[in-house]
């Protein structure tokens, strides 16, 4: 009767293990696609300020515009360094979805002003660094689904049975998804100059 009671211990120590380990790597899992946001993230932001002086050169009237897109990008590495600081954090990836909608939209009004400056339109620099910064919202967008995708299983083993007997157990908190918080920046900015 002992050795039997044992081995039922034995077991469920095992279990407990192995339900505790499996919610570690879920949320190792979307911390890690967070890290590759994060990357992302920073490519885009050290490509804004060369952009920027770019087009100073050619938009001298648009001083406003351009301020207001530094602003939006500084902004943004705040809400950034918040949130690769504590990835899943629910304010934390609130404040970067918002951010990340106001850089999006001062960006299209930059490029929309760029419309109006053929030269700046034809500047070699100026089209390299916006082939830059398509593929990179390409790339964090790519990022940005792996991170939610691993969120979402990391919730679904925390919430569903038994494994939300060990999440409680053990402090597992809900992670947070990252989503556009307006529908009109969903899209990539539209960067085309040709």
């Amino acid at each position: 009767m002992g050795w039997i009671l044992l081995g039922i211990v034995v077991v469920l120590v095992f279990w407990v293990v192995s339900l505790y380990n499996k919610l570690v790597g879920a949320r190792n899992g979307y911390k890690n696609a967070f890290a590759q946001i994060d990357v992302q993230l920073t490519r885009r932001y050290d490509l804004i300020p060369n952009l920027v002086e770019t087009a100073k050169g050619y938009m001298k009237h648009e001083r406003e515009s351009l301020e207001a897109v530094i602003k939006a990008r500084n902004q943004a590495v705040t809400a950034q360094k918040g949130a690769a600081a504590n990835p899943g954090d629910a304010a934390a990836m609130t404040a970067l979805s918002g951010a990340e909608g106001a850089l999006g939209a001062t960006l299209g009004r930059l490029f929309a002003l760029a419309e109006a400056y053929p030269d700046l339109k034809a500047n070699q620099n100026m089209m390299q660094l916006s082939e830059e910064l398509t593929s990179t919202e390409n790339k964090v967008a790519f990022a940005r689904q792996a991170y939610n995708d691993a969120v979402m299983s990391y919730n679904n083993q925390r919430e569903m049975f038994p494994g939300s007997l060990i999440a409680g157990m053990f402090n597992f908190v809900a992670a947070q998804l990252l989503e556009i918080s307006k529908p009109e920046a969903r899209e990539a900015p539209k960067v085309s100059f040709t």
